[in-house]
């Protein structure tokens, strides 16, 4: 028996292999940074659900409501939404999870990059970047129509904030857009908690907007009776496919609670506040959307909703004109709180990114006085202000989703990963060779003192199974883990084939078919495997979790007392619905769409090539088992990779 090592960059397959691409890095919060290297933590839980209710309800609820229910549901609309508000509350879930674990800058990609590898990771995080770039632009497009009409029309805005055409290239240039963006990188600038207290007055504002809408429209309704529920066609037109058709549609209006995940590194308590951040923003997004559907759809019956200002419209068949003004303020607060919950996480994934070595430093850089990347934030800032002054990004808001639904669905991934195969080796410097040496050899002599030690701890209970105690992998496991990871690999691709199937409606009904078969049967047989096998125990001292279990050995307290956070209920089940419900939306992007992401991609392949790769911080890694970090550590000065 040995110390496990693992040379030539970290995993096999050498310099150019495929090993580079699988190579996975430690949780990041288990060790402490340098102080100038320390993000400020000042956010509560009241800042969180700032955050996620601000990032979520943007204008497109004023718009969505009257497209959806004349187009998909009829006055099921509530029933889509709340649908929709379930679908999201999967991801939801494994978000909480992984965010207790491993509360750092970075989200979805700090998660990937831990559980699946750097390949994939940087994928992530390169189309993260796309998003909230193409998102933040193209909602500040959207602000300046709707600040005009405070102003009685776009010909009586200021000139310095009206649009302009470009004579001889058609380029209709946006001032209020881009002034918008500056104002809101230089908030940033300021501080997290300053700009997290702008974040939650206007959606404050957005949200009484809301709630003088279900109120007013509540008053009308019972007052004047509900028109739009007095239908022969009854409460589902189009039926129950309709109202699915409309959940995938409003699904979208849920997207933004993962800004939360982004501030993770500066949550004072995260393991606490950031699953009930998530949870209690989604809710009061969920609740808004149904209540103020319910309250539409029944004002005015849903053929006679206007697609583009369906809330507007239905007060003012009423006589109640002068509600439009609460209503579009109501829509430009909703837009500023989304363009800020845009820009506020693209600086840490930046960071993060660049932290790891797959960006230059100057991206990791924190400002002293404000504890936030700041210059992340500026050319962030910049781009995004660049696009919203010269470009119509309108035509490219499909690609937003794009970066979300990607990250949604590895996020499942990972914590299918987590719980049945979780990195049993961890990266040190190369510098540590000789550590590991030693431990290897002193091994032998300590094992059965560690072992007296811990039974002392544990009292009679039965200590197999922790990885704080087991040196040695027995076989059964591995072949558990092997079992494990075949199967999640399977489910994985029976996913991808029944979405993909069940999207394709050119293809012959037969080889339709056949191809939905063969994937629910890859899928539900590695379900059903994962059901059966035992998750592994190394998942009770993983990240952040683990020093808490860690803790508990050392201060000798009862294990009834250990609280290691969040926990995604119903695995593997919830986890695989929710790998399912991503991959048929994104394949539902459109063709034209994937060609636009598939470009931008690309580009991020080959910067990862030519830089990401040979400047990574695990380039020349040693890999050791993870119940030896310590120890190693322990007899060298350098830190971990």
């Amino acid at each position: 028996m040995g110390v496990c090592l693992n040379m030539q960059n970290g995993v096999p397959g050498g310099k150019w292999g495929f090993g580079n691409l699988i190579r996975r890095k430690q949780v990041d919060s288990v060790h402490p940074r340098r102080e100038d290297h320390q993000l400020a933590k000042t956010l509560s839980v009241l800042d969180l659900i700032a955050i996620g209710v601000g990032s979520t309800i943007g204008a497109g609820v004023y718009i969505l409501i009257g497209t959806v229910a004349r187009e998909h549901t009829g006055p099921a609309l509530t029933i889509a939404f709340l649908i929709a508000g379930i679908a999201a509350s999967l991801s939801a879930f494994c978000y909480a999870e992984l965010a207790c674990r491993c509360p750092s800058a970075g989200s979805a990609y700090h998660y990937s990059y831990i559980c699946v590898g750097e390949g994939v990771a940087w994928l992530i995080g390169w189309a993260l970047i796309l998003e909230y770039t193409i998102g933040g632009s193209a909602v500040a497009r959207g602000i300046s129509p709707n600040l005009a009409l405070f102003f009685g029309g776009e010909d009586k805005l200021p000139a310095f904030l009206a649009r302009h055409t470009i004579s001889g290239l058609g380029i209709v240039v946006d001032p209020c857009a881009a002034l918008l963006v500056f104002i809101v990188t230089g908030l940033l600038c300021i501080g997290i908690k300053e700009s997290s207290v702008a974040q939650t007055i206007v959606t404050t504002v957005n949200v009484c907007a809301m709630i003088f809408i279900i109120i007013a429209g509540g008053y009308i309704g019972f007052k004047n009776g509900w028109a739009g529920y007095e239908l022969r066609n009854g409460y589902f037109p189009y039926g129950i496919n309709g109202v699915f058709a409309g959940s995938a549609t409003v699904f979208f209006s849920y997207i933004g609670f993962d800004s939360v995940t982004s501030t993770a590194e500066e949550v004072k308590n995260p393991q606490r506040d950031l699953p009930l951040g998530i949870g209690i923003a989604l809710s009061i997004c969920c609740i808004l959307y149904m209540l103020v559907s319910i309250v539409i759809v029944g004002l005015v019956p849903y053929y006679a909703l206007d697609p583009d200002t369906p809330i507007s419209s239905a007060f003012a068949s009423y006589g109640f004109e002068w509600a439009v003004y609460i209503i579009t303020g109501g829509a430009v607060t909703a837009l500023c709180a989304t363009l800020m919950g845009s820009i506020l996480p693209q600086p840490r994934i930046l960071m993060a990114m660049a932290r790891d070595g797959l960006l230059p430093s100057f991206f990791s850089d924190i400002n002293k006085h404000t504890q936030v990347p700041v210059k992340s934030t500026i050319v962030t800032g910049t781009f995004a202000a660049a696009l919203a002054f010269l470009m119509d990004v309108s035509q490219l808001s499909g690609m937003v989703s794009v970066g979300t639904l990607l990250a949604f669905t590895i996020v499942a991934v990972s914590i299918l990963v987590l719980r049945y195969v979780p990195p049993d080796k961890v990266p040190v410097s190369p510098s540590l060779q000789g550590s590991v040496g030693s431990v290897s050899l002193q091994f032998h002599t300590d094992i059965q003192e560690i072992e007296a030690n811990c039974q002392s701890l544990l009292g009679n209970r039965n200590i197999c199974g922790h990885p704080l105690i087991d040196k040695e992998i027995t076989h059964d496991e591995k072949k558990r883990r092997k079992i494990a990871a075949w199967n999640i690999t399977l489910l994985c691709i029976g996913n991808i084939i029944l979405a993909s199937a069940a999207s394709a409606n050119e293809l012959l009904s037969f080889l339709r078919i056949t191809l939905c078969c063969l994937g629910a049967i890859l899928l539900l047989c590695g379900l059903i495997v994962l059901a059966c096998i035992n998750q592994d125990n190394a998942r009770h001292t993983f990240g952040h979790t683990g020093v808490s279990f860690i803790k508990v050995l050392e201060s000798q307290t009862s294990f009834a007392s250990f609280h290691g956070g969040f926990l995604c209920p119903f695995v593997p089940f919830l986890p695989v619905a929710c790998i399912l419900i991503n991959t048929y939306l994104l394949i539902n992007l459109g063709t034209g769409t994937w060609i636009r992401v598939s470009i931008w991609l690309v580009i991020g392949v080959l910067v990862y090539i030519f830089y990401g790769r040979s400047h990574s911080s695990l380039r020349g890694a040693v890999y050791v088992s993870t119940a030896h970090t310590d120890e190693i550590c322990g007899n060298s000065s350098d830190h971990l990779a």
